[in-house]
């Protein structure tokens, strides 16, 4: 998927009268900078769960470290299944993206060590790489997961307000 541009689609009816779809390049642009994503997973007893993390997007997949042992890795283990979102609070202004997907570990030591490293670039969080994933130094590892998207959708806040759908 790296490198592919996906097929964009407006979605007229909760547009304004004029807008025309998001560029992907806009989209990918607040997938590579944003700062915190909100991850949406689903409990064994069909709760939802959402919870905020830092993500990077690379290689048209958008990465995610998690705790082994925390609600959001049994509920990926059951159901890989999820939704990460990004966006601004602001109600006229900017875009908001929504990523949907399924959850995949990423494992090996190399790819490991080069998100380790985009982790520090954009985020200055300083992950050490592990034998299955990142640690912190502790005896904590962060299982690394990764969703590359089935489906994005972009909601552009202002006028013209948008709504477009990206297929891969």
């Amino acid at each position: 998927m790296a490198g592919a541009v996906p097929v964009a689609e407006l979605n007229a009816g909760f547009s304004s009268p004029g807008a025309t779809a998001r560029p992907w390049a806009e989209v990918s642009d607040v997938l590579t900078h944003a700062g915190i994503f909100w991850l949406s997973t689903v409990r064994g007893d069909g709760r939802p769960h959402v919870t905020p993390l830092p993500a990077v997007w690379h290689d048209g997949t958008l990465h995610f470290c998690t705790g082994d042992q925390e609600q959001k890795t049994r509920n990926l283990a059951a159901n890989p299944r999820c939704v990460l979102t990004t966006g601004t609070p602001a109600l006229r202004s900017g875009l908001d993206v929504i990523v949907e997907g399924a959850a995949v570990r990423v494992t090996g030591r190399e790819r490991l060590e080069r998100l380790a490293r985009l982790w520090l670039e954009r985020h200055d969080w300083p992950y050490e790489v592990g034998e299955d994933g990142f640690t912190d130094g502790a005896e904590r590892t962060g299982l690394v997961f990764g969703v590359t998207p089935d489906k994005v959708l972009a909601f552009g806040k202002g006028e013209p307000f948008s709504q477009t759908r990206y297929r891969f």
